[in-house]
C-alpha cells in the first residue's frame, strides 16, 4: 500500500522523537490516580510547575478521597487559591471526591464514559487520566498539542479538539499514541512556543509545514 506524503510525516515525526525522547511523561507530580486526578483538574488553565507547588500541601490534608469528600469547598479553597480559578476548581475537586464516593466506592474509573461523569472531567481530562493513569493509547488535546499539531502539519486545518484527536489516533501507531501526546505538549512547552516558536533551536523543521512556508524562498 502506497504511503501517503501525510503518513510519511508522521512516521518521520515518531521516529525523531523515539530516538531524542524516548521517555516522555507528565510533569504532574502524583502516587496514585486518585493524586493525578486532582492534580490534572488544578492544571487546566495552570502551570504544571504552580500545580506541583500547590498539591503537597493538599494532598496531606486529604490523602484519600474519602477525606477530601467529607471536607468542604472552603477549606479546599484554601489550599488551592494559588492556582487559577480556584473558587470553581474547589467545587469541582469537592464534587468529583463526593461523587467517586458515592457511586464509583472511591476508586478513579478506568473508562472515559464513566471519567466524564465526574464533575471538573471534560473529555481532555478523562484522556490524561485513561493515558497516564491507565497507560491505555488516549490521546489529550490542549492547547499545546493542538498548536503544535496544525503547525508541524499533522493535522492541517484541524477545526477542533475533537478532529485534532481523531486525526492523530488514527495515523499514529497505536503503541506510542499516548507518548506523542506528551512529545507535543513538551514540544508546544519549550521550542514551539504560541507566540515566539524558537525554530532556530527546533530539531525537527526538515518536516513542519510551519518552518518550510516561513522559509520559503
Amino acid at each position: 500500500m502506497k504511503t501517503t506524503k501525510l503518513q510519511q510525516k508522521y512516521d518521520a515525526f515518531v521516529a525523531h522523537f523515539e530516538e531524542h525522547m524516548p521517555v516522555a511523561e507528565t510533569e504532574l507530580e502524583y502516587s496514585d490516580p486518585y493524586q493525578l486526578l486532582v492534580a490534572v483538574i488544578l492544571s487546566a488553565q495552570c502551570t504544571d510547575k504552580r500545580v506541583n507547588m500547590t498539591t503537597p500541601a493538599l494532598f496531606q490534608r486529604f490523602p484519600t478521597v474519602q477525606d477530601m469528600a467529607a471536607s468542604t469547598v472552603d477549606e479546599i479553597y484554601t489550599y488551592i487559591k494559588s492556582i487559577s480559578y480556584p473558587n470553581n476548581k474547589a467545587k469541582n475537586l469537592l464534587g468529583m471526591a463526593q461523587t467517586l464516593v458515592r457511586d464509583f466506592n472511591g476508586i478513579v474509573p478506568n473508562n472515559l464514559e464513566d471519567l466524564q461523569k465526574l464533575p471538573g472531567v471534560g473529555r481532555k481530562t478523562a484522556n490524561v487520566m485513561m493515558a497516564v493513569a491507565f497507560d491505555q493509547p488516549a490521546m489529550p488535546v490542549d492547547t499545546h498539542v493542538f498548536r503544535v499539531a496544525n503547525r508541524i502539519g499533522l493535522t492541517k486545518n484541524s477545526k477542533n479538539v475533537l478532529e485534532t484527536e481523531k486525526t492523530l489516533v488514527a495515523h499514529l501507531p497505536q503503541a506510542v499514541i499516548s507518548k506523542a501526546h506528551h512529545w507535543l505538549i513538551l514540544h508546544g512547552r519549550y521550542v514551539c512556543l504560541a507566540r515566539k516558536p524558537k525554530c532556530s533551536e527546533c530539531s525537527i523543521t526538515a518536516f513542519c509545514d510551519y518552518y518550510q512556508k516561513k522559509n520559503k524562498a
